[in-house]
């Protein structure tokens, strides 16, 4: 299955979504809610409800965490934010107050929630993130780096280059990686348990172009083997 499916590096990335967005006519506000859905879908696809903590980044990629953290808590995991820094745009405040409707909390310390939590996503850069993370994000880093909690990186393990990988060892180490529409180079050095692929909103014409494979039934994610 992996050896027909593209994986894609940053330019070709970034493509992808101005193609969705202007051939396709999807809007980013589409796109982040069907990526968020694949999120929440594919981790509970292999873990069991339970005390979910969400680390949320400043652009698309924390979008896709807040979605994804909506829907987990309709899936009845409990979950809870940490949101460092949070923008001004309407899409994001719009995102934060769905989650407060379904009682979802922003937390403000990071530690005591990494220790009472089952499983802790990462979604705080995607594949447009380049050099090396600012304060705050660099000491959320070292707390991720440290925990002893399954980690789900959605899309991209923070830390790690888009197209390299992990060279340094100074990313994330997760546990499931949810690549979103199509995988990227760095997922090539993966080695957690769980792969999954998100992006079955993808039109026929760029799935076929991407090498995508078929979902399985109705649903939104697609477990990729692991050679």
């Amino acid at each position: 299955m992996l050896a027909e499916l593209k994986f894609l590096g940053q330019r070709a990335a970034q493509q992808v979504d101005v193609d969705l967005m202007s051939k396709f006519g999807y809007t980013i506000e589409q796109l982040m809610e069907l990526a968020g859905l694949s999120v929440a879908e594919s981790i509970a696809a292999e873990y069991r409800p339970g005390k979910v903590l969400l680390c949320i980044g400043p652009g698309n990629n924390g979008g896709d965490g807040l979605v994804a953290a909506r829907h987990l808590a309709q899936f009845g995991f409990c979950a809870s934010l940490f949101y460092p820094k949070q923008p001004a745009k309407s899409l994001y405040q719009s995102l934060v107050r769905q989650c407060e409707a379904f009682n979802i909390p922003v937390v403000q310390d990071l530690d005591a929630e990494l220790q009472s939590s089952d499983i802790v996503v990462d979604a705080l850069f995607g594949f447009s993130f380049k050099g090396t993370p600012r304060a705050p994000f660099d000491k959320v880093l070292e707390s991720l780096r440290a925990t002893n909690k399954p980690i789900i990186a959605v899309d991209i393990p923070s830390g790690w280059d888009v197209e390299a990988g992990n060279p340094q060892s100074t990313g994330i180490l997760p546990d499931m990686l949810v690549s979103l529409t199509a995988p990227k180079l760095c997922a090539k050095a993966f080695a957690g348990r769980f792969h999954y692929l998100g992006g079955r909103f993808i039109p026929p014409e760029m799935a076929e172009t991407l090498g995508i494979p078929a979902y399985p039934g109705a649903s939104n994610c697609l477990r990729l083997q692991i050679d």
